[in-house]
């Protein structure tokens, strides 16, 4: 390569001639001549020395032919190879495109507020949840496809309300509503049944508050939200290491912190930053709806019991003992369950993420005493004074008998 570069140099820059040349660098006349009048560089190329396999192609490519999706075993049964295995699968794999069909992969591209994808992420990590308990609550995530705008907020747990609450939350983050959310078969938000997608009760009545539609994907295609898994990825690479939480809260916040910095850094396959696109993006959707957060979570209405006790999601939360007897309702949200009787405040406690624990309000428990100790009272004052029985004379049974004496 060298000895081409030099003789066109001294042929092209010095106008030296062919003899010269041949001369000065002690080469061949003719291998001067061939360099001057090549258009490209010397490459070496070595003759192929064939396969083993060459001789058995013909007829390969018959079976291929009628049978493109034959296996590379079977074809050595039918030709009858006796050599490597690995060496008839290279030819067969070289080969077999030839007779299949083409199937071009499209590229996938997004349009100014089309959709977000959304999807539960289970971070490995333990998070202190209540007294003396730990685990790892679910985190809904959602990535806007045209910014690449990332979001996500731990919730309680998989149930329908607290999804839908989660799923409020990032798109409050986001800052609008894209004219489609798209989901996988997660359990609170719908399934494919016969052949085409359901979504729940729960999830339809809040897709008609924002307006948008939700795409749920077929089972078993994880390819089809590449964009929310390879944030989850991310989030297990980038945010994880080296942090440590105290509560679900400390997460959340925890977590809001490195989302608002990692929206603003560079991305190479977009050319730019998820910040300097979420203002087209959210241009393209459409607004957060004026929607009263009281219709979303959980609620039930029930008949309060003796024990002054409702249960939410595994939990058991006192109310005040004076309603009891009387239907009151249950609402809660990621944060606080309230207890309301006729529009009355009965009940107000931060919401336990731990499972099967009691929370009980001291306030409560006074109260329920000072009812306990009017009811004894109550009754002890009301209770009917022991009657007295009067005793009948005996002989009345002899009379009646008709007379004195044993009766037969």
């Amino acid at each position: 390569m060298e000895d081409w570069a030099e003789i066109r140099r001294l042929h092209r820059a010095e106008g030296l001639p062919v003899k010269a040349i041949a001369r000065l660098l002690g080469i061949s006349r003719n291998t001067v001549r061939s360099a001057v009048a090549s258009d490209a560089p010397p490459k070496y190329e070595r003759k192929p020395a064939g396969s083993i396999v060459d001789a058995a192609e013909p007829r390969i490519r018959l079976l291929l032919r009628d049978y493109p999706h034959m296996p590379a075993t079977v074809i050595g049964e039918r030709i009858g190879w006796e050599h490597s295995i690995t060496v008839l699968r290279d030819r067969v794999r070289e080969l077999r495109p030839v007779y299949l069909p083409a199937d071009p992969a499209s590229r996938t591209s997004y349009e100014p507020g089309e959709l977000a994808q959304c999807d539960l992420w289970f971070p490995p990590a333990k998070v202190p949840l209540g007294p003396g308990r730990a685990g790892s609550p679910p985190v809904l995530t959602l990535v806007a496809g045209y910014s690449r705008w990332l979001a996500g907020v731990m919730i309680c747990s998989r149930e329908a309300p607290d999804v839908i609450l989660g799923q409020w939350e990032v798109i409050r983050q986001l800052g609008a509503v894209p004219k489609a959310l798209v989901w996988d078969n997660e359990g609170a938000v719908g399934c494919w049944r016969g052949g085409k997608p359901v979504l729940t009760d729960a999830f339809q009545a809040f897709r008609g508050l924002l307006g948008c539609g939700v795409i749920l994907l077929r089972p078993r295609d994880p390819e089809s939200k590449g964009l929310v898994e390879r944030a989850h990825d991310y989030l297990e690479r980038s945010f994880l290491p080296g942090r440590s939480f105290t509560s679900p809260a400390d997460f959340n916040a925890q977590l809001g912190g490195w989302v608002s910095v990692v929206n603003g850094r560079f991305r190479r396959h977009l050319e730019c930053a998820p910040a300097d696109r979420i203002a087209a993006d959210r241009a393209a959707m459409m607004p957060l709806p004026p929607l009263d957060a009281g219709l979303l979570g959980w609620h039930r209405q029930v008949r309060l019991p003796r024990d002054y006790y409702i249960r939410l999601a595994g939990n058991d939360y006192s109310v005040h003992p004076s309603v009891i007897g009387r239907k009151v309702d249950v609402h809660a949200d990621l944060e606080r369950v309230r207890v309301t009787c006729e529009g009355k405040v009965v009940a107000d406690h931060p919401r336990c993420w731990a499972a099967h624990q009691s929370l009980t309000d001291p306030a409560h428990r006074a109260a329920a005493d000072v009812l306990r100790g009017e009811h004894r009272r109550l009754a002890a004052v009301t209770s009917p004074a022991q009657a007295e029985v009067e005793t009948r004379d005996l002989g009345v049974y002899d009379s009646l008998c008709g007379g004195e004496g044993e009766v037969a």
